[in-house]
């Protein structure tokens, strides 16, 4: 299964984050998954990619060339492809995946994942979007989606295909049900 992960290029001031993305890492090579990430060598971004390159995994950046021409790509990855644009990024990174993990980030991943979301409750996209609520992080946006509920914009049905997962198990689970 090719799994997209969305997370930030830089690594926060939890040490949590990075104990999790390691294991989130190393889950997906040892469980013969590949990942697709954003290419970057820095910040939570890297550490995945090293994580899931040193448990046996294959790992695909996609990355734009404005990054690259800052030298910022992982040059370790199994492949890497470069874009235009961050429009043309977020496309191939959607084209590429089979499942999808918003690990905690930024403006960035939060706006990767929300077109991913929204592909999803349009039912363009067939496949899981979990958002990693990793000690509650992603817990105002869970907040948000229920109140668009109670404000009849959205329904539970349209919602469908989106999880919140606390837990890197909570995760396989919803995996393993696709």
């Amino acid at each position: 299964m090719n799994i997209t992960v969305y997370l930030g290029a830089n690594a926060g001031n939890d040490p949590k984050l990075q104990e999790a993305v390691e294991a989130l890492g190393k889950w997906i090579g040892e469980n013969g998954h590949d990942l697709i990430y954003g290419g970057s060598k820095c910040g939570l971004m890297g550490s995945i990619a090293e994580s899931v390159l040193q448990n046996g995994g294959k790992v695909t950046g996609v990355e734009p060339q404005f990054f690259v021409d800052s030298e910022l790509q992982h040059d370790g990855l199994t492949e890497l492809i470069v874009t235009k644009d961050m429009t043309d990024r977020k496309t191939k990174m959607i084209e590429l995946g089979d499942a999808f993990i918003a690990f905690p980030g930024g403006t960035g991943t939060l706006e990767e994942i929300a077109e991913v979301m929204s592909k999803v409750s349009l039912k363009h996209l067939d496949a899981p979007c979990i958002l990693y609520n990793l000690n509650g992080y992603y817990n105002g946006l869970k907040a948000l989606l229920g109140h668009m509920i109670e404000m009849g914009l959205s329904t539970k049905e349209r919602q469908e295909g989106i999880y919140f997962a606390d837990t890197l198990d909570e995760i396989e689970r919803i995996l393993a049900e696709k």
